[in-house]
């Protein structure tokens, strides 16, 4: 689906997103609101208000992906609106997200930053 090696960040538009917006329109969001650049290695995910529909904006140096994502009969745990615009967080997280967790699930296995061998 996504390759990882390209991606640097993924960020998430905070609130609702009116999906009818295509490449040009999110492209803007990305741009004009997020400050941010859409020509990024970054994905940029936009959900519905009834969160059950998400798009990903991603560039892949020549030219953009806009991947679609509709679920049948279950909702995205998106994340609520605090107040921001956006935020930034780790492809872990994504991909909680994508099979219907919350991004800071409680009980996952943290990754270990400290190495070593007994």
């Amino acid at each position: 689906m996504f390759n990882k090696n390209r991606i640097d960040q993924v960020y998430l538009s905070l609130g609702s997103t009116d999906l009818r917006k295509s490449i040009d329109g999110l492209s803007l969001i990305v741009l004009e609101t997020f400050k941010l650049d859409p020509f990024s290695r970054n994905l940029y995910v936009f959900c519905n208000k009834n969160r059950d529909k998400i798009k990903i904006l991603e560039w892949d140096t020549s030219g953009f992906w806009l991947h679609y994502k509709r679920l049948e009969k279950d909702k995205f745990r998106w994340p609520d609106d605090i107040g921001g615009t956006h935020i930034a967080i780790d492809e872990r997280s994504f991909r909680w997200l994508l099979d219907g967790l919350t991004i800071k699930e409680k009980y996952a296995h943290k990754p270990i930053e400290e190495r070593q061998i007994f």
